[in-house]
């Protein structure tokens, strides 16, 4: 079984800067591990202030339901993602940006990108996924 450990983070974080450089934003790229805990974060040269909490929001969320995290805004409020949400301070964000990390059938983390639009962080988010050798989905 693998773990989301500095190494697999700080390629994750390789790939999805190498695809940031093709798009017109600057971004802040948060990687966690299975319980929402930041491991690396990166914020590129004029990434707006508000992308720092924005992106570990939306990989906290992607972690803790184990799924991408603009799923979790799908058909409106779900009274249980308020509920954890409020619990945990607002910790979590249920916009799109935010992509579970799969080793196999196990997720070991999650990624959480904000800075462009909600589709340019999702590709963000997937490009450092898949160049880290890794999926999005179990």
């Amino acid at each position: 079984m693998s773990v989301m450990d500095l190494s697999i983070a700080q390629k994750i974080i390789e790939g999805a800067q190498k695809k940031s450089s093709e798009l017109s934003a600057n971004f802040c790229i948060s990687i966690v591990d299975p319980r929402g805990d930041l491991i690396v974060f990166v914020r590129e040269d004029g990434a707006p202030w508000r992308s720092v909490f924005i992106s570990q929001g939306k990989a906290a969320a992607s972690a803790a339901f184990m799924q991408p995290s603009g799923k979790l805004a799908e058909g409106g409020p779900n009274p249980i993602h308020q509920g954890l949400m409020a619990m945990l301070g607002g910790r979590m964000i249920p916009g799109q940006g935010g992509l579970p990390v799969y080793d196999g059938q196990t997720i070991i983390g999650a990624v959480g990108v904000s800075g462009g639009t909600p589709q340019e962080d999702e590709i963000i988010a997937s490009a450092g996924i898949s160049h880290a050798g890794l999926k999005a989905s179990s």
